[in-house]
């Protein structure tokens, strides 16, 4: 009995190492959607009053960790029974992540923020009051957590991908272990970032020259920059996310795509600007539709 009882020890340890290689390379895998989905995630968790960040921050991490709960047993089911759902969910996510980088653009050149409505360094909400900065704050939330839910998807059906025809536990193991890399991974550094000038403004304080002082100043000052630079990064994020899911999943579009002599990445950038007009066109369309039939 003793000798069973070891052996399936032995059986669970070399599982689990099976597990962590596994793990390893699906992260892998999925690095370049980590990295878009680090872009977008943080770039949507600034903008908020410094006081609330953190918590907001939370929030945004709760959220993302309810999506993966919510999109991981439906991805085992669906890999087991109806493979081709997985597909369809793709190619819809990708739809709204081409409309979401085309209208931040849209809006960037055709609706352009008033002056006064621009972050401050602190990232203070000037000139607005509580509940409209209260009402931006929720707003926020859940645009971060709807699109963390489409990038969540395509993390777990990359991650998915890899251990396909192993049997189910592995799967399970493996999938949600990369759920939960990506999740305490991305957000842990988005709170990086986004008290990064707070943590300067401390080393400041220490005292009025040497190198906290100096390293201080450099993180205040850096800060505006990484903020900016995430809001583009974010955009083009999005569109290159929803182009490669286009490319690798819609047959047309890669049999088009592929003989054309470009970069992989220009390929999907492209794409994701085309799908992205598409659908603004169709949604400004149906909008205007809409508000002339209520006269």
């Amino acid at each position: 009995m003793a000798s069973g009882f070891f052996a399936l020890l032995d059986d669970i340890a070399a599982l689990m190492d099976d597990v962590v290689v596994m793990t390893k390379i699906s992260t892998k895998k999925t690095a370049g959607i980590l990295g878009d989905d680090l872009a977008v995630n943080a770039e949507k968790a600034t903008g908020f009053v410094s006081s609330r960040e953190l918590p907001v921050l939370w929030a945004i991490t709760k959220g993302s960790a309810l999506n993966k709960l919510i999109i991981l047993p439906i991805a085992f089911l669906l890999s087991a029974f109806v493979p081709i759902g997985i597909t369809i969910a793709l190619v819809l996510g990708g739809v709204y992540l081409a409309y979401e980088g085309v209208e931040k653009i849209y809006q960037y050149f055709f609706h352009p923020k008033p002056k006064k409505e621009i972050k401050s360094v602190g990232r203070e909400i000037k000139n607005l009051p509580k509940e409209a900065v209260l009402e931006n704050e929720k707003s926020k939330i859940k645009s971060a957590i709807f699109t963390d839910f489409i990038l969540s998807v395509e993390i777990i059906i990359i991650a998915l991908g890899t251990v396909i025809g192993k049997p189910i536990l592995f799967q399970i193991l493996v999938v949600s272990l990369v759920s939960v890399i990506a999740t305490i991974g991305v957000y842990g550094i988005v709170a990086l970032i986004v008290r990064m000038d707070d943590f300067g403004l401390k080393l400041v304080n220490i005292s009025e020259n040497g190198i906290s002082f100096w390293f201080g100043n450099l993180l205040i000052k850096t800060l505006p920059i990484i903020i900016k630079s995430l809001s583009i990064i974010g955009t083009i994020a999005l569109l290159l996310v929803a182009g490669g899911i286009f490319i690798h999943n819609v047959k047309i579009i890669h049999h088009i795509t592929n003989p054309i002599n470009l970069p992989v990445i220009l390929k999907e950038f492209l794409v994701g600007i085309i799908i992205g007009l598409m659908a603004l066109i169709l949604v400004k369309g149906i909008t205007f539709i809409l508000k002339t039939i209520k006269g």
